[in-house]
């Protein structure tokens, strides 16, 4: 952040140690918003996300997106040497991001209990495959074993077919969120109400689980399973994915009532609003094959920019299914300026997507992408902590550092 792109977070200073998505989602979104988000990786090869997914030249792509706006650092975090570091950067430091196998910190003397004692105002969250406690607790955790544990991939895909896992870190992103508003919560509470530090305890399995819907109650009062209904809604209909006689695709979705009364309007099939199969919303679930083939006879017949348009002038809800050269060529999106260009020493400009939501007095900023590897230690141990040259020297040449 620049003197002038103060975002809400200035102030809050950040220490995220851990590694590949969610953690660093967490940081990447504090850092959007001012946060002073200090980057704890391994001196020997950092990250696991700099290695992480396409790579340019070496350089990592998915590390420069999530590691935007921090400063990184290098401590070996096993040494005892690396405990006292880490324990002097802990005491300037109002959050401390982690997500290692619960009980790693705690081995190596630096977890919720002694940190707290020295910084008794420190919110301390802790993101792990299946939390802190419970049976499977030790377990290693990964995004995938959630998206499957939670119910989410036994509903994704087609009745027919195996269930599906998304193609990238969605239970990683899903608890990153969760955790992101449950710092700014618990920061909240210290600051504003005068309460005290606290640790928080995310899974990736339970912020999933329950963005999935009312599973537990559907089952509770229903004695119901949902099954796999591929691109269709088992609550509303239409709701589909439809190819255009361009051989592209657009998605509908009519949930309410006069929404699929103009979808008939729309299709040039008025008639079917009085259709008895047509004229409700359960009726139409009952029969949806039907309906889906009334609409698609009239997909084959038109290209996608005239479905669109069509559609829009009906005001029956429709969308493109856009790939990210579609996206980064809308006018909507440049218009709200979603993805942003920024100057990067190892990739020249990266395009990347811009601070979300947007805030009208304190908008968040991207100011540069995911550093190199230990590029701040002399800012963060020289000038935060105090540490003089020949101090840092030590620790560097003994791999602390």
């Amino acid at each position: 952040m620049t003197d002038t792109q103060q975002g809400p977070l200035d102030g809050v200073t950040v220490v995220e140690a851990g590694t590949m998505i969610s953690g660093n989602t967490v940081g990447r979104l504090l850092a959007d918003f001012g946060a002073d988000v200090i980057k704890v990786e391994h001196p020997a090869n950092g990250d696991h996300l700099r290695h992480f997914g396409p790579q340019k030249a070496g350089v990592g792509l998915w590390w420069k997106y999530l590691a935007r706006n921090k400063r990184s650092i290098t401590l070996n975090l096993s040494t005892e040497d690396g405990k006292i570091v880490f324990e002097d950067l802990i005491s300037e430091a109002d959050v401390l991001v982690e997500n290692f196998r619960p009980g790693t910190l705690e081995r190596w003397g630096v977890g919720w209990e002694s940190l707290s004692e020295r910084n008794p105002g420190l919110i301390m969250l802790r993101i792990s495959g299946f939390g802190q406690t419970g049976p499977y607790a030790g377990r290693p955790g990964f995004g995938t074993l959630a998206e499957a544990m939670s119910g989410f991939a036994y509903l994704n895909g087609y009745p027919d077919r195996a269930p599906l896992l998304p193609p990238t870190g969605l239970a990683d992103g899903i608890a990153a969120l969760f955790s992101t508003f449950s710092i700014a919560f618990a920061l909240y509470h210290r600051d504003a109400n005068g309460g005290s530090g606290q640790y928080i305890d995310t899974s990736l399995i339970e912020p999933i689980f329950s963005l999935v819907g009312p599973q537990s109650l559907r089952y509770q009062q229903l004695d119901d399973i949902e099954e796999r209904s591929g691109n269709r809604s088992t609550s509303s209909a239409p709701r589909n994915v439809y190819r255009t006689k361009d051989d592209r695709y657009v998605a509908i979705s009519a949930s309410a009532q006069p929404i699929a009364m103009r979808v008939f309007d729309a299709i040039e099939r008025p008639e079917l609003k009085d259709d008895p199969r047509f004229e409700t919303n359960e009726k139409r679930l009952e029969n949806v094959e039907a309906l889906d083939d009334a609409i698609q006879a009239w997909m084959d017949e038109n290209d996608r920019e005239t479905v669109i348009s069509v559609f829009e002038d009906a005001e029956a809800t429709v969308a493109p299914i856009y790939n990210i050269a579609d996206i980064l060529d809308d006018e909507h999106y440049n218009a709200r300026e979603a993805v942003v260009s920024v100057p990067d020493p190892e990739l020249g400009e990266g395009l990347v997507q811009n601070a979300f939501p947007v805030f009208s007095e304190t908008p968040g900023h991207v100011s540069h992408l995911g550093p190199q590897l230990g590029e701040h230690n002399d800012e963060i141990y020289g000038e935060l902590l105090a540490y003089d040259a020949t101090e840092r020297t030590r620790l560097a040449e003994e791999g602390v550092i």
